[in-house]
């Protein structure tokens, strides 16, 4: 951890007790730890995809206790965007809000390239986000996992689209078909006309489901404005 010492010492300012500060302390030295663990750069290299990919592997009742650090070292270190992410995570409860889509449950993909990327240590949409958020990062994993790259920003798009909250995998694989292949691209959308694009594209392709209901597709605009992105495209 970079500059420890003065982390320490705002905390002891703002008056929590020894004990207090060993613990707050422990909790950024274990997302380090566990971005060592997934060959990641450190702390000051973290982004916002290594932070939700840390928090999925949290029970929901330890997420609450233990971003509370890293939201005061991220603020400290003056790191805002993953102080702000770590806010709310820790408000709202990334574990409790919604599951975690592992890359077995996406829709359309070759199952060959998932157990490749098993293989290379990535399960879930999380961590794949987390090791692919770059063009840079996407050829370097394709190359390692011995993916054809247009078949990894494929899995990766699908990944990115299952973080909006109640995207599970039919929806998931319906808006990436029907062209809404990353959550920016439903900026712009009113709630009638995605629908009556999505209706036309169930018809004409026979997409195997239905399209989404009015009320879904206004959640789903309204989450996917208020996502994050995680992704260089």
């Amino acid at each position: 951890m970079q500059d420890e010492a003065g982390f320490r010492q705002l905390l002891k300012r703002t008056g929590k007790k020894p004990h207090v500060i060993d613990g707050l302390i422990r909790q950024v030295l274990d997302f380090e730890t566990y971005l060592a663990d997934q060959n990641r750069p450190g702390l000051a290299g973290a982004e916002l995809a290594d932070l939700e990919a840390y928090v999925s592997t949290l029970a929901p009742d330890e997420a609450k206790k233990r971003i509370r650090g890293l939201i005061l070292y991220f603020r400290h270190a003056q790191q805002d965007a993953l102080a702000k992410r770590a806010a709310a995570l820790r408000e709202h409860g990334i574990t409790q809000k919604r599951h975690v889509m592992q890359l077995r449950e996406l829709l359309g993909v070759d199952p060959a390239d998932v157990k490749r990327l098993q293989a290379s240590g990535i399960v879930s949409t999380l961590e794949l986000l987390a090791a692919a958020r770059t063009p840079a990062d996407r050829r370097a994993l394709a190359k390692r996992a011995g993916i054809k790259p247009a078949a990894l920003l494929e899995l990766v798009k699908l990944s990115d689209l299952s973080r909006l909250q109640g995207v599970k995998a039919v929806r998931t694989r319906l808006y990436y078909d029907a062209g809404l292949d990353t959550p920016a691209k439903f900026a712009g959308w009113t709630t009638p006309a995605l629908r009556e694009m999505l209706v036309e594209f169930v018809e004409r392709t026979g997409f195997d489901g239905i399209a989404s209901l009015p009320k879904e597709i206004e959640f789903t605009i309204e989450a996917a404005a208020q996502l994050p992105p995680l992704i260089e495209y």
